[in-house]
Formats: structure tokens, C-alpha cells, sequence
């Protein structure tokens, strides 16, 4: 299969994200926005970083690449699509995946590990997890904070679309093992489609042996299976 690794003006995790399917064995390519998908794209992801400086809202101009009309009509056809961080933010201003992200709590920009709770462990994004198992993935943003209104977080959670929580390393979910004052501690959620995904830390950062902690490994084998 080959992923298209979209660069937008201001993407940079793109090259980081090839690097780390391509470990897996899973050929990628970078994609400049204003080229259109490739007619053999079987995945695709929305990789981090500061698409058009943030300006406006963070993802708000990139949503609005025509590229994006193709992004969601692979999306409906069953092609799994993933946003990392900015792409997540990409992907919700898209309508890919319900709610959005702002401002972190502290208002400040925050770079450093956390855990996460795997909530969901039937999804094609973690499967390779167990339910409640707790895993360490880097964040670097400064408007991860997920919020969504109360209807849709409740259909959010009844429909069990919620991957990842925010919590300590014992796996409680708390105010203070929530990084960016997330609703509910959300760090990532699927689309209507559960081949559809967001998520504000980086699995990318956790996925080459070579560098550390290989637990993002999990979620980019959806690409392979």
C-alpha cells in the first residue's frame, strides 16, 4: 500500500512520520497539498506541525486545501486516514472527526511525555493494545485542548469512540495527569468511520527503536493491516 504523508506550508513531523512507517514496512511518500492525492494513496496521514503559522485557528487554512475534499472522500470510502497533533486539528476543522482543538488551559505552548489509557482497544488504531493498558507518547502543542459539546460527548462515549485518555502511569484519569484541560482527558478520538482518526501526542516519536520508547508502533500498524 502506499500512505501519502500530506506537507502543508508549515508541516514538520511529515519526514518523521515517513521515516517511522517506513520502519514498519509500510511505504509512504510525501505529498505536497496543492498536488492532490496520488491515484494509488491506500492511507493517509495529516502529520504535525504549524500548517500556515496557526493563523486564524491551528488547522483552519489547511481544512480548506482542496486536497482536503479528497482526504474526506477517501475517508467515506473506507481509506484510513490519520491526524497527528496539527493534522488532529487539520482533521477536526475538517469534520473528519467531531469537536475541536484550542487553547491549552495553561495558555502556554508544552512539550514533554505522557501517559495515555487505551479506552478502546477495537479499533484498527489499538489493536495492538489491550483495554486500559497505559502507554507513554510524546505531546509538543500549544492548542491541544479537545472540547466538544455535551450531546455529542455523550454520543462520543456511547458509541465508544474515544481511543485514548489522558492519565498518571497507574492509569488514573485526573485534573492533573490532563495536560492541556482536554473535556473528559481526550487525547484522540475516531471519525464516524473508526478507519478515521485523531490524536494530539505523537506516535511518530515513539515508534523508532533507535530513539527510545517504540509504543506509537501500535498505532501506525493500522496502515499494515
Amino acid at each position: 500500500m502506499t500512505v501519502a504523508v500530506i506537507q502543508f506550508g508549515g508541516s514538520n513531523c511529515d519526514r518523521d512520520t515517513v521515516q517511522a512507517l517506513a520502519h514498519l514496512g509500510i511505504d509512504a511518500e510525501l505529498v505536497w497539498h496543492e498536488d492532490g492525492l496520488p491515484e494509488d494513496t491506500t492511507g493517509v496521514v495529516l502529520p504535525g506541525g504549524f500548517s500556515y503559522g496557526d493563523y486564524l485557528r491551528a488547522g483552519a487554512m489547511a481544512a480548506r486545501s482542496p486536497i482536503m475534499d479528497e482526504v474526506r472522500e477517501a475517508a467515506d470510502a473506507g481509506t484510513p486516514v490519520l491526524g497527528i497533533c496539527n493534522g488532529a486539528q487539520i482533521g477536526c476543522e475538517s469534520s473528519l472527526t467531531p469537536g475541536a482543538f484550542t487553547t491549552n488551559e495553561s495558555a502556554r505552548f508544552q512539550c514533554e511525555r505522557v501517559h495515555l489509557r487505551v479506552e478502546n482497544a477495537d479499533t484498527p488504531w489499538t489493536d495492538h493494545f489491550e483495554e486500559g493498558e497505559v502507554v507513554e507518547f510524546p505531546i509538543a502543542h500549544g492548542e491541544g485542548r479537545y472540547e466538544i459539546d455535551d450531546e455529542r460527548l455523550e454520543e462520543l462515549e456511547a458509541d465508544d469512540r474515544v481511543l485514548f485518555r489522558y492519565c498518571d502511569e497507574d492509569g488514573e484519569v485526573s485534573p492533573e495527569a490532563n495536560p492541556n484541560g482536554s473535556k473528559h482527558s481526550i487525547a484522540g478520538v475516531t471519525g464516524e468511520h473508526e478507519s478515521v482518526a485523531v490524536l494530539m501526542p505523537h506516535p511518530e516519536r515513539v515508534s523508532l527503536p533507535d530513539i527510545g520508547r517504540t509504543d506509537g508502533q501500535g498505532v501506525l500498524r493500522a496502515f499494515a493491516e
